[in-house]
This record gives C-alpha cells, structure tokens and sequence, in this order.
C-alpha cells in the first residue's frame, strides 16, 4: 500500500538550493517505492470545481516573479497518464464529486518544485488536481477519501502546500535559524490532532488551533488545505507520521507528513 503525503513546497528558491530540506525530499524520492504514477493536489492551483489533468505532456509554469533566471530555464516535462486519469474520473462520478477534466495546464511551481526534488528525470506519470479554498475541511477530505484505493495500485497521492504560509509575515531578508514562536505553536497543535487523527478538531483548525489567522491567514488558506486531500486518501489506515519539519524565513514551514503505511 503506498502512503500519501502532504509536503511543503516553500519558496520557488528550493529549486535551485542544496539545504537541509532539498536533501531531504531527494532522498526521500531514493528510497521510498517507486510509484506507478502520481496525483497531486497543488495550492497553486485552485477551482470551484475539481480539475482533473488528462495531459499528454507537461508544460512548465513560473507562476512567480523577481527571482534569478535560473528558476526560469527550469522544465519539467512529466507525462501524464490517461487511464489513471480517467480512473479519477470514475471515482468522483461513484462519490458524486463534480469533477472536470482539463487538458491543457502545465504544472505550476507547487508541483513541479516539489516533484523535481523527488523524481529529477521526470520519468513518473503525473495526474495534476486542483485544491478548492471554499470547500469546508470535510468536503476537501472526502475528495481525498474518494481516491484511496489509488494506493492499492502504487499510485502516490500528494497534497502540496504549507502548514505555516503566511507571506505577510516571512522575512526574506532574515534566514538565519530563528522561529518565529506563533509558528512553533500551530505546528505542534497541528501534529499533536494529526497524529491522533482527531478531526473534529482539525476540521474546526480555524478556531481552535493557537495562532490560526497568523500560520493560515484567511486569504491565503490555500496553502493549508492540500494536508486535507493527502489525509482523506489514507482515511483506511488512520496513521500520521511527521517526517520532516525545519523552517525558513522565520516562519515559514518544511513539513512533511506521511499518512498510512
């Protein structure tokens, strides 16, 4: 049974650095299986209807601006795969989940940041999906519980995004080791209902977590809810697992959550 994950895809700079965390996704790309093909919900990527990718092959999108041109000869040309795409489309249609399918996007710079660390050659299939900010936190885990038994067949089901994504708050110039405490708190409210899957409290994060409308601003919620997609899908096993978490600029969040085997 293959995991899914919900991954931190922090600043288009993670392309072109060597840190702690770019090592870290690299060699999590080394030694995890291998998967048939991936499906990945990215915060940059939003629609009041689910999308569904069904492209041939991938364009590359530099949805950002002002950083060194390296980021901009960067391609990612990943495949896509036409019968897990319509797969998909079957499960939504069985869970009554409007979906469309889109067949002509590339991939923006939450996808592609985060797959190029972990497959560099571009040579798994990708199922790109939209994330939808205006859904409640049930609404977006039953999309992701729609998709489980993707897993059963070596598919990975990735949520990229970040826990702690506030730009109004980062310090760009100031990156040297300091956390920011509002930061520190949400993170370990947020692991302490995940790892005993409580969602009646993460469903109401809003409310109830310790510096909220800091770590996930109400215009910027976007960044937060893919966690919900990647934990729907291993609704089966009920089990997370932080593997990774370091900060940059102050507040912002690397973490990276497995959920299920």
């Amino acid at each position: 049974m293959m995991p899914s994950f919900f991954i931190a895809h922090g600043a288009p700079l993670l392309a072109i650095e060597d840190n702690e965390y770019t090592q870290f996704l690299t060699e999590l790309g080394k030694t995890m299986p291998r998967p048939k093909a991936i499906v990945l919900f990215s915060a940059h990527w939003e629609s009041p209807v689910q999308k569904v990718s069904n492209v041939e092959t991938y364009s590359t999108i530099y949805d950002f601006g002002g950083f060194p041109e390296a980021l901009y000869r960067i391609q990612y040309p990943a495949q896509g795969d036409n019968q897990v795409a319509k797969e998909i489309e079957e499960l939504f249609t069985e869970q009554d989940i409007l979906y469309e399918a889109e067949t002509r996007r590339g991939l923006d710079h939450g996808a592609w940041v985060v797959l190029r660390l972990l497959y560099p050659e571009a040579d798994v299939p990708v199922i790109a999906m939209s994330v939808n900010p205006r859904l409640t936190p049930e609404e977006q885990y039953k999309i992701g519980k729609s998709l489980a038994k993707l897993r059963e067949q070596d598919i990975l089901i990735v949520g990229s995004g970040g826990t702690v994504h506030n730009l109004g708050a980062v310090k760009m110039m100031s990156d040297h080791g300091e956390i920011d405490d509002w930061a520190l708190d949400f993170d370990e409210w947020l692991a302490r209902h995940l790892k005993n899957w409580d969602l009646a409290s993460l469903f109401q994060y809003n409310t109830l977590a310790p510096t909220a409308r800091l770590a996930v601003p109400p215009y910027g919620n976007e960044h937060f809810i893919p966690i919900f997609y990647a934990m729907g899908a291993a609704d089966d096993e009920r089990k997370a697992e932080l593997i990774h978490r370091s900060y940059r600029y102050g507040n912002l969040s690397h973490s990276v959550w497995q959920f299920g085997s």
